[in-house]
């Protein structure tokens, strides 16, 4: 069996069970890069300006390239979530639904956002907001940026993963044109759940991922100081999963990130925006569904080979 902690065992694990993901090349450029200092891991530089304090929250797009937001409250089960936002708003003169999760700027607004971490009751919000959406035919655009859902007990106890497990299943079928976009960083199924969508557009500098860096060590090497080598491992950058096809298009940002010319990121990805749904309003509804199908059941089957 392999013994996590060791690159040794890696490789001895993968000769005695078979086919493995990670190839022994990977592992050697990784163990070669063990000793990589955080500031010269590119992964890692990548995880620091996607958490940013200054970096643009999805709400600070929504609010530039959306007019006209009537947002709409509560699950119509439980209550409402002030970690998730849902609004009909209008788009170049289109009729669309927003919907993001909302971190907050200040101290007390983080707090009473519970720091971007949705509940299930906000999954379930997003779901029925969507669910309007598909009925009376309006585009749907999510915006993420939250390390994942909220694993408190409550939320636990509320059905957590049910709500996200849900939203997986409906947001594969839903009969509107739909795109993602990670604007900072995709955590988890708290991410995917809102992110099973005809495109998922990444910024340059986010980072899309099932773990955090400093979880991936944790649980990897038992350090947490090891994250940048685990940022590297995971393969979470905006290069990375394009390449990996989890994402289909990256959005440049100004030299430096986001925050340091906020209006030319705001353009760029107004930009995108337009090119992929005017493709996407092209497309017969079965050719849509299809492709959106296919993305997502065609994605890691190299793991599988």
């Amino acid at each position: 069996m392999w013994a996590a902690g060791t690159i040794e065992s890696r490789k001895s694990w993968r000769t005695t069970a078979g086919a493995d993901p990670m190839s022994d090349s990977t592992v050697d450029s990784i163990q070669a890069g063990q000793s990589q200092e955080p500031e010269t891991n590119l992964a890692w530089q990548k995880t620091e300006l996607a958490r940013h304090p200054q970096r643009p929250h999805p709400m600070d797009f929504i609010d530039q390239l959306f007019t006209d937001q009537s947002e709409i409250h509560g699950d119509r089960g439980f209550g409402d979530d002030p970690a998730m936002y849902c609004a009909m708003a209008s788009f170049h003169g289109q009729q669309v639904m927003v919907i993001n999760n909302l971190k907050g700027h200040t101290t007390k607004e983080k707090a009473r956002r519970n720091f971007g971490l949705p509940n299930p009751e906000g999954y379930r919000k997003a779901l029925r907001c969507m669910k309007i959406a598909e009925k009376f035919g309006r585009p749907i655009f999510t915006f993420i940026d939250l390390l994942g859902a909220n694993p408190g007990l409550g939320a636990e106890e509320r059905g957590q993963g049910e709500a996200i497990a849900r939203n997986l299943l409906q947001m594969s079928t839903l009969k509107v044109p739909t795109i993602a976009t990670i604007i900072g960083e995709g955590g988890s199924g708290g991410a995917l759940a809102l992110a099973v969508a005809d495109r998922v557009l990444m910024m340059e500098n986010a980072v899309y991922s099932v773990i955090s860096p400093e979880g991936c060590a944790s649980i990897m090497w038992r350090d947490a100081s090891k994250r940048a080598l685990a940022a590297a491992a995971l393969k979470i950058t905006a290069k990375d999963t394009l390449a990996l096809a989890c994402v289909d298009d990256i959005v440049p940002e100004p030299d430096g990130g986001a925050q340091n010319d906020p209006e030319r990121a705001f353009a760029a990805l107004d930009e995108k925006l337009s090119w992929h749904l005017t493709e996407l309003q092209a497309m017969p509804l079965e050719e849509m569904l299809a492709k959106r199908y296919a993305k997502f059941r065609n994605m890691a089957q190299f793991f599988t080979q």
